[in-house]
């Protein structure tokens, strides 16, 4: 994919050319036409000759190459100069890792700060673009649909944004002709350690809702799966180091209906926002030795429990590659996107938009910086987990026009640039016809009538 972006960014001449005076005979022909200016084409080509080169453990044309990087890279600059220096970020902190004395003299940390933000203020981050308020949208209008008849609902919410999604079903829920049914959310106690992150607790959150619910006329309770005597607790507690996160704990409960405290009379939504990608993918790693990963596991504990609609909405994008240049080549060609999206409308130096890319930042920082369970950004593509979610035994439920006009309705509020379009299982959200977001609609195999 050769994005927009780059595609119309003017070339962007160096700093420094004069770093090179004594070093270009060893970089490679193919990048000494990248010296004199750089357009998102020739960064995208230094990137990766940056991660063959620490692939091979060839730090010094790692390091030769970040200086050319360097010399491009400016978090208050145009968009490819952003996201130059997320790149470079990342880059110097997983070389530090090989050989730490040889980038002393690189200017600025090679790690991203992480901020805990109020409620009011994560408010302002899910509106800002319509990264998640998209799958927000679509989600909720597909579990308005599906629960129609019902009086009593219980979602079990496995979610990054703190149910941020539900005033909004809630309050569709309060104008319902035949009245609102009673509403049970269940999260679980803790959660991946990605942005964004809120100054309050779970707990807090779940008061903050039944408040609301209440003001609405909406029947309501707030439960939270306790796995605090967990290694779920011991991964919280290791936030700042950016610790891979468990899910064992989780899928024990799952297979413990008990625990769940499911009831016959209601009916069971099973919601995921970018959520699945955390859930660890190689063989070996499920609840039992003969399951194939722990997202195959949790798929498969999740169709037992019959719900009668699961939400899957995530960032379409394969990141799961072993390659750290597979990884570098298709994150540049995707996360490009927030950046271009928040130039449209946002000063340079916004706070606000610092801190939006920031978060980005730290995700680029996770995708290239580390490996192993250290390395927790690993989404696939909407094409690849609709296959998944067929093999586990679920089937696609299309989404109606009602949810595509609310859809497109929010995207009116947003930037020209935004758009949505269907794809088979799917709907996609785009930026300038490129798919960012995806979400999906399934059931059980034998539920779908």
């Amino acid at each position: 994919m050769k994005a927009e972006l780059r595609a119309n960014t003017s070339s962007i001449s160096l700093q420094n050319p004069s770093l090179f005076n004594t070093g270009q005979s060893s970089i490679p022909g193919a990048l000494r036409g990248c010296l004199g200016s750089l357009d998102g084409a020739c960064i995208e080509k230094l990137l990766l000759h940056c991660a063959s080169a620490l692939e091979s453990n060839d730090v010094t044309l790692a390091q030769q190459v970040m200086w050319v990087l360097n010399n491009v890279a400016s978090p208050v600059g145009d968009p490819n100069q952003r996201l130059t220096s997320s790149f470079l970020r990342a880059l110097i902190s997983r070389a530090s890792k090989v050989c730490p004395t040889t980038l002393s003299n690189f200017n600025g940390s090679s790690t991203n700060h992480r901020r805990l933000m109020s409620v009011t203020e994560l408010a302002g981050y899910v509106d800002l673009i319509p990264w998640h308020r998209f799958g927000f949208c679509a989600s909720n209008s597909a579990i308005f649909k599906a629960i129609q008849g019902y009086s009593k609902v219980h979602i079990l919410d496995f979610s990054i944004t703190h149910c941020m999604q539900w005033p909004t079903l809630i309050d569709a829920l309060a104008k319902r002709p035949e009245g609102p049914p009673s509403l049970r959310i269940t999260v679980p106690y803790s959660r991946p350690p990605v942005p964004p992150l809120l100054n309050v607790s779970t707990e807090e959150v779940g008061l903050r809702l039944g408040n609301f619910a209440k003001f609405r006329d909406v029947p309501f309770e707030f439960e939270v799966i306790d796995d605090s005597s967990s290694a779920g607790d011991i991964v919280m507690s290791k936030l700042e180091s950016s610790s891979s996160f468990h899910f064992e704990s989780l899928l024990s409960h799952l297979s413990t209906p008990s625990i769940l405290n499911l009831r016959e009379d209601e009916a069971l939504v099973i919601n995921c926002q970018n959520w699945l990608r955390y859930l660890y993918d190689d063989e070996g790693r499920g609840i039992n030795a003969q399951d194939a990963s722990l997202r195959d596991a949790f798929l498969h504990l999740i169709k037992g429990l019959n719900p009668c609609i699961m939400i899957v909405v995530d960032e379409d994008s394969d990141l799961s590659a072993s390659s750290l240049t597979s990884r570098i080549a298709t994150c540049f060609n995707y996360l490009w996107i927030p950046f271009d999206a928040l130039e449209t409308f946002l000063p340079k130096e916004s706070r606000q938009r610092l801190d939006y890319e920031a978060d980005v930042g730290h995700k680029i920082e996770n995708i290239i910086s580390f490996e192993g369970f250290q390395r927790i950004e690993r989404s696939e593509s909407g094409s690849k987990l609709s296959q998944r979610m067929k093999n586990a035994g679920f089937f696609s439920l299309p989404f109606c026009e009602e949810t595509v006009k609310e859809v497109r309705s929010l995207l009116d509020e947003h930037a020209s640039g935004w758009g949505m379009k269907r794809e088979e299982e799917m709907l996609a959200l785009t930026w300038k016809g490129h798919n960012s977001v995806f979400a999906t609609a399934w059931v059980p195999n034998g539920l779908e009538d």
